[in-house]
């Protein structure tokens, strides 16, 4: 369990501590005074480059430029994470140093951005990417099967654009891609398990969405990269495999593929798939990170949706430009006020009743 943040020179906060406990966060202000830069923050307590996909270089606050620090502290392990100008990322796990893929040992983290709004009619990239993070939580090996495969990809990419011949290089890589990907594939296909069952007989407002896969790749990827050189050769890199999978969803009551669904619908699907992802993660350490998810739901969804946010097996996180938007969560929340003064952001617990 989370139970400390501290935000060192990050983004526009020069020093920020947030608190938190087993209720649900709510996070207030107008916009550009540095909510989201907390959620952010909290992302990066998990494998990769958290919710806005930053570089480490990015979220340096501008005004020293001195690097930054994010610290957290959570039941039984405290993490760090930093990075200097011009260095790469470092994280550090009760003082020692540790790889990122480390980090998903201690917290499942799944978030929901205004950015996915159009995950559904966008490319396959961002869906594969959503993919990913929902497999993470369930298999936090699932970072390093991936990352095996894309090292062992790129340099088969790179033979192939210089036209190398050697069938026992290429036999290697393609050995490691096929180890690789098959567990990416056993991962993915074992999550949207795990998801469809949290969603069949949930009490629930939000729509249960039919999930699959789709270009997973042959299941025997070792012989189709084989037989497969000539072609990826022309073509100049590798043109099957689990790199290329894509997430499907149908709003399951309609029947309605949500590429096809209105802007409400999507969003709608999205939370759910979001509510049940934390519910079937019960038993680990999860945190849930909502960004402005209030904003575009009427009065009785948000209130639904902060009643079912409070029967979560998780921590929650959420964002508003105002605290009218969390009234119906009452005294169920904490809440913070977050500021921006002459460019740096400043957070004050504001409990229901001074607000």
């Amino acid at each position: 369990m989370l139970r400390d943040l501290t935000l060192l020179q990050f983004r526009s906060h020069r020093r920020g501590i947030l608190t938190v406990d087993a209720r649900p966060v709510a996070l207030y202000g107008p916009n550009g005074a540095g909510k989201t830069s907390v959620l952010e923050a909290v992302s990066l307590l998990s494998p990769g480059r958290g919710l806005r996909r930053a570089s480490a270089e990015e979220l340096i606050r501008r005004q020293e430029q001195v690097g930054w620090k994010i610290r957290a502290t959570l039941s039984e392990v405290e993490i760090e994470t930093s990075a200097l100008p011009g260095s790469s990322r470092e994280v550090l796990i009760d003082g020692k140093a540790a790889a990122q893929v480390a980090l998903g040992r201690f917290l499942r983290v799944l978030w929901l951005v205004p950015a996915m709004d159009r995950l559904w009619i966008e490319a396959a990239e961002g869906r594969r990417r959503f993919l990913d993070r929902m497999t993470l939580s369930f298999f936090p090996t699932h970072a390093e099967a991936v990352l095996a495969y894309e090292k062992a990809m790129r340099e088969r990419n790179r033979l192939l654009k210089d036209e190398i011949r050697d069938a026992a290089w290429y036999g290697a890589l393609e050995s490691r891609m096929a180890e690789a990907g098959a567990l990416m594939t056993a991962h993915r296909r074992q999550a949207l398990a795990q998801i469809a069952t949290a969603q069949r007989g949930a009490a629930t407002a939000f729509p249960a969405a039919d999930l699959g896969l789709t270009a997973e790749g042959p299941e025997d990827l070792a012989s189709a990269l084989s037989e497969g050189r000539r072609r990826d050769m022309a073509a100049g890199r590798t043109l099957e495999g689990p790199h290329r999978v894509d997430l499907t969803a149908v709003y399951a009551e309609k029947a309605i593929p949500a590429d096809q669904c209105s802007t409400g619908e999507q969003k709608a699907l999205l939370i759910s798939l979001l509510l049940a992802n934390a519910r079937a993660l019960a038993g680990e350490n999860t945190v849930l990170l909502l960004d402005e998810v209030a904003a575009h739901l009427d009065a009785g969804r948000r209130a639904a949706l902060y009643d079912e946010i409070c029967a979560l097996p998780a921590q929650v996180l959420m964002t508003g430009t105002g605290a009218e938007l969390f009234d119906t969560l009452g005294d169920r929340g904490r809440y913070w006020q977050v500021t921006e003064v002459q460019g740096t952001s400043e957070l004050v617990e504001s409990p229901p009743q001074n607000r």
